[in-house]
């Protein structure tokens, strides 16, 4: 897989990793596709290409192109899963899981290298740098 079919694949898991694809990530999917200089119509494919694939399968075909990535394109790519996993203001406890899996488990990458590269990402697709990085948790407790 090169960077194109790898990144895509991974949206494509992502997208569906928390069980609800949400018309913000899709969205981010576009802009993503922009700010990386691919080609629209090859994405699309790609994506419904992976929706008769077997996830399984998926994951395993997006590591081994990732591992085939210099370490900077796969920061960018595993940066990108967490700026798209937190369109909808916070990312699922299953986007975290296989996000958390790749970046740490698959590639053993650095999270400050992440984050920094998030913040770029951020600051490309809204003009500003800030963080979207980490899951919601439920904090409605009550007060001791």
């Amino acid at each position: 897989m090169d960077y194109l079919e790898t990144i895509t694949g991974l949206y494509y898991l992502l997208i569906c990793a928390d069980g609800r694809v949400n018309e913000k990530e899709l969205l981010l999917g576009k802009k993503m596709i922009v700010a990386e200089g691919f080609d629209e119509r090859k994405f699309e494919t790609a994506v419904e290409n992976f929706k008769t694939k077997d996830k399984a399968l998926l994951y395993n075909d997006c590591i081994r192109g990732l591992k085939t990535l210099d370490t900077l394109k796969q920061v960018r790519s595993i940066s990108w899963m967490c700026v798209i996993a937190n369109s909808d203001g916070f990312m699922d406890k299953e986007e975290w899981a296989l996000i958390y899996k790749i970046y740490s488990n698959e590639l053993g990458l650095s999270l400050d290298q992440i984050m920094k590269t998030q913040k770029e990402l951020n600051k490309i697709l809204h003009g500003r740098e800030f963080l979207s990085f980490g899951v919601k948790v439920d904090d409605k407790k009550k007060p001791s």
